[in-house]
């Protein structure tokens, strides 16, 4: 079993940065895949950034702007968000893909907005 408990959303205005955090517990290897979606009201739940083995994804929409990184000693993926646009509001959530199951967390929200 895998819990994942976020931190680090927030109001921000237009161009300011925040950073999310995710601590897993249980057994996470490198090779899982660490990431972050984003549900926005309205919208489906998309990929933002992605971790396996050291190898980045991004979604070109965040391409430039996000970092995402990994601490495999402590199980944590963080999520470095800079030149943030109203269009990055959404709820924000960690997944771990562990023996072909998703797992997530509760999410966070992140505001962008003047």
């Amino acid at each position: 079993q895998v819990q994942l408990v976020e931190s680090g959303g927030g109001l921000v205005q237009p161009g300011g940065s925040l950073r999310l955090s995710c601590a897993a517990s249980g057994t996470i290897f490198s090779f899982y895949t660490m990431g972050w979606y984003r549900q926005a009201p309205g919208k489906q739940r998309e990929l933002v950034a992605d971790i396996t083995s050291g190898r980045t994804n991004y979604a070109d929409s965040v391409q430039g702007r996000f970092t995402i990184s990994r601490d495999n000693a402590k199980n944590t993926v963080s999520l470095q968000m800079n030149s943030l646009k109203p269009e990055d509001t959404a709820v924000y959530y960690c997944n771990v893909k562990r023996r072909g199951q998703d797992y997530w967390g509760q999410g966070t929200q992140v505001t962008v907005s003047s």
